[in-house]
């Protein structure tokens, strides 16, 4: 049975794949992006292929944005039961190099636009008695990595955050999970990799980078009704790569 889904950072990358996989499975998919030509375009993508889509743009640090485009989804596809948050975005600083501010701004996208999505979304899947969190975290949560120490404290943040919301809501037909990528081939990492951050030429022990889609078939199933006895679990979907630095 199809169900209304909203994915954070939805137009490009690990994001747009989770999109697409979730339409496929026949639910109608609030793409949200901090740009808004670009959701808008990957909705209208997602309805040439026959889904239901609405673009939407939305800064998930921003709470009154997060509010009105979680009302807008609710009024135009329905209550929203499937919440996936994949906005993000890195930073590469030695740790004597970064401010406050760049740490603040790290956190406050990746940490607390994940909660402002969550807090947001929550009382629709508790009205519909069935819902499904799915956080964006990274596999650098289990080792660190040199210079990203802001990305790394948010995304162990979200770990965090996910695993409590697992035991608050799990009475109320609501799991939350999070899905921990590692070297995925995206836009995110190219530029990482082009400003040497990431060794040229690095491939986790399989062989080969990660790509979106890889990321996006965990999401799904963990979004559908067979997944519904695994909540506050971490997925490391990276290749091998689950204890060593890049």
């Amino acid at each position: 049975m199809g169900r209304v889904a909203i994915v954070t950072g939805g137009a490009s990358g690990i994001g747009q794949a989770i999109v697409r996989k979730l339409a496929q499975a026949g639910n109608a998919v609030a793409v949200l992006d901090l740009d808004a030509d670009a959701a808008l375009a990957e909705a209208k993508e997602v309805e040439a292929a026959g889904g239901t889509a609405l673009g939407l743009p939305a800064d998930v640090a921003d709470r009154e944005a997060v509010d009105a485009a979680v009302s807008r989804v609710a009024a135009e596809l329905g209550r929203p039961t499937i919440v996936v948050n994949s906005a993000g975005m890195s930073l590469h600083r030695s740790f004597l190099e970064l401010t406050t501010e760049m740490f603040e701004k790290i956190v406050r996208i990746n940490l607390s636009g994940t909660f402002n999505v969550c807090h947001a979304s929550l009382p629709h899947l508790l009205e519909e008695g069935w819902g499904r969190i799915i956080n964006i975290s990274s596999s650098s949560v289990h080792s660190g990595v040199p210079r990203m120490s802001s990305y790394v404290a948010a995304k162990a943040g979200v770990v965090g955050l996910t695993k409590t919301l697992s035991l608050e809501f799990a009475d109320r037909g609501v799991t939350a999970n999070a899905v921990a990528p590692g070297s995925v081939d995206t836009p995110m990492l190219r530029r990482t990799i082009g400003a040497g951050d990431i060794p040229q030429g690095f491939l986790p022990p399989v062989g080969r980078l990660g790509v979106p889609d890889d990321m996006a078939n965990a999401v799904a199933f963990l979004a559908s009704d067979e997944a519904g006895y695994i909540t506050g679990q971490h997925w490391s979907i990276n290749g091998g790569r689950s204890t060593s630095s890049w």
